[in-house]
């Protein structure tokens, strides 16, 4: 595979030319005040950013928030995802009111030297998202048009098949960013051979969301562990009493064959925090993780969890984790998430958090971002890389 980055593009000369960054700045927004909880995506995007702007480009830049429906929505605006951008370069970031039209033209055509603009949401545009390759393609002509070169820095993004992604680098010379770069050399590590032995931490709620990934995993590690919503399935699976906690019985029975060919690989917790209601002030105690009351719902797992995962953990040389132990946005219920990431930084591994709300709980726990050896920025993205499936927006990129 051979992909063009940012240095190639730097050392041709970029000052005073457009160049067109794909970031991912689809930050979460507090419901009441629209205030952004979250700016790790911003941050994530800022070298390449900088280096642009220091070589005298004129930056353009777009992205998505959220899923609007192909149509302007005040709520998934970018308007405070620009202020933020701003603090965060020191310099005003210039934001246009559409995507691809009057606004949009203006604010790039007045841009001058090292300055930098922020195009409205990519997703108020139904062309962005089509599956339909002429209109999908109409859209990419339009936002090609502020560009005189590409930047793809939106690692979140690549496993998409949108304009701003797949369509745009086939209109204009095309490179990676260095946040792009930096997650394809990681992720092309443990997808590789990595250092064993290698253990996997997969949460979360959902065995469907990442059923993929442990078919493509489970031949690769020497353990792995499941927490979070999705482990009830598995624990269903071994024939115990779950009560109301979530659970897809559809998948039983694909969980029941996943233990039975493992190999005693795949770690299941052995006790749960049980709670009376999903609430952060609900009644709550430990259980045996085959001792779950019919009437209750388990939010996290236990201590005795924590203990032998971390014992699983202890001798890892890479690992993997992604998704929450459980509902760490409640207090009550964070100490699992918090005690599996702790003694993943404690670890002599090579140590990769894979994205999404895995690296939203590493910041909202207070932890030390530096511990681990890489965050990464595309929940969804990582995990489909790892089961080796082809990203249309990295393919994209490659010569």
């Amino acid at each position: 595979m051979s992909i063009r980055n940012l240095d190639d593009l730097l050392a041709e000369g970029v000052s005073g030319r457009r160049v067109l960054v794909r970031a991912d700045l689809n930050v979460p927004l507090d419901k009441q005040t629209g205030e952004i909880t979250d700016d790790g995506r911003i941050r994530a995007v800022l070298p390449t950013l900088g280096a642009l702007v220091q070589a005298g480009a004129k930056v353009v830049v777009c992205s998505h928030l959220g899923r609007p429906k192909g149509a302007p929505d005040a709520k998934y605006s970018l308007r405070p995802v620009a202020g933020r951008l701003g603090e965060l370069l020191d310099a005003p970031v210039h934001f246009a009111t559409d995507t691809v039209g009057e606004s949009a033209r203006t604010t790039v055509d007045a841009l001058a030297d090292g300055q930098v603009a922020l195009l409205e949401n990519l997703r108020f545009n139904k062309g962005e998202t089509s599956k339909d390759d002429a209109e999908r393609g109409a859209f990419a002509d339009q936002l090609a048009a502020f560009g005189e070169a590409y930047v793809d820095d939106a690692f979140g993004a690549v496993h998409r098949k949108h304009a701003s992604v797949h369509d745009v680098p086939a209109r204009l010379p095309h490179v990676a960013g260095r946040l792009v770069l930096r997650e394809v050399e990681v992720l092309g590590r443990l997808a590789g051979e990595p250092e064993r032995p290698y253990v996997v931490v997969l949460g979360g709620s959902k065995v469907s969301d990442k059923l993929a990934v442990i078919e493509a995993l489970l031949p690769k590690v020497d353990r792995l562990l499941i927490g979070g919503g999705m482990c009830f399935t598995f624990l269903k699976a071994q024939g115990h009493e779950v009560g109301t906690s979530l659970l897809e019985q559809e998948m039983v029975e694909t969980c029941g064959n996943l233990l039975a060919r493992a190999d005693g690989k795949i770690l299941l917790p052995v006790d749960v925090v049980v709670a009376d209601a999903f609430a952060p002030d609900a009644a709550h105690d430990t259980v045996p993780a085959d001792g779950i009351p019919s009437h209750r719902l388990g939010l996290d797992i236990g201590p005795e969890t924590v203990a032998g995962f971390t014992a699983a953990l202890s001798p890892a040389k890479t690992v993997f984790w992604n998704g929450p132990m459980g509902v760490f946005e409640m207090p009550a219920f964070a100490n699992g998430t918090r005690g599996v990431a702790e003694a993943i930084t404690k670890t002599d591994a090579f140590t990769v958090v894979g994205g999404g709300d895995s690296a939203a709980a590493v910041r909202a726990l207070g932890l030390d971002e530096s511990s681990f050896g890489h965050i990464s920025t595309g929940g969804g993205a990582s995990l489909e890389y790892l089961e080796g499936k082809t990203l249309p927006g990295i393919a994209a990129l490659e010569d």
